[in-house]
Parts: C-alpha cells; sequence; structure tokens
C-alpha cells in the first residue's frame, strides 16, 4: 500500500512538472505563441466541462441538458466574490464551485426522483431560468451584455495554460479516486442496473444525488476558470446550445471514459480552430462526426476504457518497451523469412 502511494504521489508530481515546464519551454522556444496557447486553454476548459457533464451522463447514468447553466453560474459567482465581496481570487473559485455545487443540490433534490427524457427536459428547463434570471439581474449581472473580469490568466497566456492544465489534471485525479472508491462503485452499480442495486442495499437517490453534486462543482470550476481566462462572460454562456456542446465531447469520446472525453474535447476544440477558412461550414463539423461515430461506433470513440498514466508507468517499469521492440524485430525476421 506504501509503495503504491509513493509510486501515484511521483507519477502526480511528475505530470504536474511536466505542465508546468514544458509550456514555459515551448513558450522560451517560441513554438508556444498567445494563438496556440489560447486554443490550448480553452481545449482545458472544455475537458473539464466533458468531464462534468460525463459524471452525470456517463458514470451516474442520468441525462442532463443544463450544465452550461451550473457553469455561468460558477463563472458569475467567482465575479461577484472578487469584486463585490474582495475575497482573494484563488478562495472565490472554491467557493463558487461550492455555491454551483449547492444549487445542484437544489435542482437535483426533486428532479433526480425522474429518469430519462423527463429529467433531461427539467434540466434543459434550469439551464434556460438561469440565463433568463442572469438577463434580468441588470445591476448584478450586467444583463445581457455580461460582465468584464481582466485577470493575470487573461493577459499571460503561458501562465493560464500552466493553471487550466493543471487544474484540469487534479480534478481527472480526485474523479479518478473516488470512481475507484466504494462511493463510486455504489454509483457505477446504480447505472448498470437500479432496480439491482436497490434490492442490494445500495440507497439509489443518495449515490444519484451525489455524482449530480459532484458533476455541479466541477462545472463550477470550468465557469470560473473561464472566466479568468476569457476575462468576460454573457447570459448566453447558460443557453441549450453550450450543453449541447459539452455533451457531444462525451458522446464522441465515449459515455464513461473521462480520458475520452478530454481528448474529444481537446480534439474537436483545435479543429474548430483549423477549419476557421470554411468560416461558417466549420458548424457542421460537429453534427457530421456525431453521424459517423454513431453509426459506426455508437460506443464512442474509447466507449468506457481509460488512459492510465499509473498503468503506462507499471508496463514501462514491467519493460514494456523492450517486450514491444522485441515483437516488432521478430515481427520483421517472419516477414523477411517469407
Amino acid at each position: 500500500m506504501k509503495n503504491k502511494f509513493l509510486q501515484n504521489t511521483l507519477i502526480l508530481a511528475g505530470v504536474a512538472v511536466f505542465l508546468i515546464a514544458v509550456p514555459t519551454l515551448l513558450t522560451a522556444a517560441g513554438v508556444l505563441n498567445a494563438y496556440s496557447a489560447g486554443i490550448l486553454s480553452l481545449g482545458g476548459i472544455y475537458a473539464i466541462m466533458a468531464i462534468s457533464v460525463n459524471l452525470i451522463s456517463g458514470i451516474t447514468g442520468q441525462l442532463s441538458l443544463g450544465q452550461a447553466g451550473f457553469m455561468a453560474l460558477g463563472g458569475y459567482a467567482t465575479i461577484l466574490l472578487t469584486n463585490n465581496c474582495h475575497i482573494p481570487l484563488a478562495i472565490s473559485v472554491i467557493i463558487a464551485a461550492l455555491i454551483t455545487a449547492f444549487f445542484g443540490f437544489l435542482i437535483g433534490f426533486p428532479t433526480l426522483k425522474l429518469e430519462g427524457d423527463y429529467l433531461a427536459i427539467v434540466t434543459l428547463a434550469f439551464g434556460e431560468i438561469i440565463r433568463v434570471v442572469l438577463v434580468n439581474m441588470k445591476s448584478l449581472t450586467g444583463g445581457p451584455n455580461g460582465i468584464t473580469f481582466p485577470t493575470k490568466l487573461t493577459l499571460d497566456p503561458t501562465i493560464a495554460v500552466m493553471v487550466i492544465l493543471t487544474v484540469l489534471t487534479l480534478i481527472v485525479v480526485f474523479i479518478q479516486n473516488i470512481i475507484r472508491s466504494s462511493y463510486g462503485r455504489a454509483i457505477l452499480a446504480v447505472r448498470e442496473d437500479e432496480i439491482a442495486a436497490k434490492s442490494s442495499g445500495i440507497p439509489v437517490f443518495k449515490y444519484k444525488m451525489l455524482g449530480f453534486v459532484l458533476a455541479s462543482f466541477v462545472a463550477g470550476i470550468g465557469g470560473a476558470l473561464y472566466v479568468m481566462y476569457v476575462g468576460f462572460i454573457k447570459p448566453d454562456q447558460a443557453a441549450f446550445a453550450k450543453s449541447v456542446d459539452y455533451l457531444i465531447f462525451v458522446v464522441l469520446g465515449g459515455m464513461g471514459s473521462m480520458t475520452g472525453s478530454i481528448l474529444s474535447a481537446f480534439v474537436l476544440t483545435f479543429l474548430q480552430e483549423w477549419l476557421r477558412f470554411l468560416q461558417n461550414y466549420r458548424l457542421l463539423f460537429y453534427p457530421v462526426v456525431l453521424i459517423i461515430v454513431m453509426l459506426f461506433k455508437p460506443q464512442g470513440l474509447l466507449g468506457t476504457k481509460e488512459l492510465s498514466f499509473i498503468k503506462f508507468f507499471v508496463w514501462v517499469k514491467a519493460g514494456g518497451f523492450k517486450t514491444l521492440l522485441g515483437k516488432i524485430k521478430n515481427f520483421k525476421i517472419k516477414r523477411g523469412a517469407k
């Protein structure tokens, strides 16, 4: 147990050093400019939102269409706590995420007794309610014009990349540890079969609520990072179309696969920028890709599989590269013999 904890700590420390050192070196070498850093930062924020959606749709097994509303709540709460209450930014982010989780609890308590399409409709309505409230509370939210909120992340793209990717890594580690715990196993049991889970003594509603609140907390952090990086937010950030975008990341990456959702978020964010020369026609890319994936691989690119740093580290430690090179060498010898 002690060796495993030390191994996990070393891997996490190595990833943290990598996320800090690589952007710094790439910036110094002139490879990472403000434009590419901006795409990486947005990809990281969208990956956090994909994790939030996947917690509900992939892990808990409930369909939610209101995650953009929680993201907007987290963003606005961060701004109001920092500007109006004069709370330090780092603490404001944590409090904003907790406020978002509290709203997730308030929404989830009456709605999680519903299932399927009914839950999706209720969460969709919640997102629209948030948007309308933000539009009309002009004294606090700036109305439809939104609020500006420039921070150091807005002004320095390299720091933004390091902060956002580091927070993304910490969230992944946190969520993966929860999934592997007894709580996570109970949530997965509820996802697979509610009746069987209930007959085994698992309180289904409690674990549904836990998944929903956790997803709201993560969405709140995503909203806080969004306003810190972009330096601006408006009520349209809570629109239904935004929730659908985040859901697409999860569907393409794989329902239940955190790493699949993250990869999908980064790839689609980069592709949207690379296809900018197509102007508005690039907006057709999402639906076309979604149709193709649903036809040929409906479970998503990774399904429920996860890429693991720990398994990769163990594989390398066990001589995985040496074994792989040996197989390639034997393949070449057999091919030459033929």
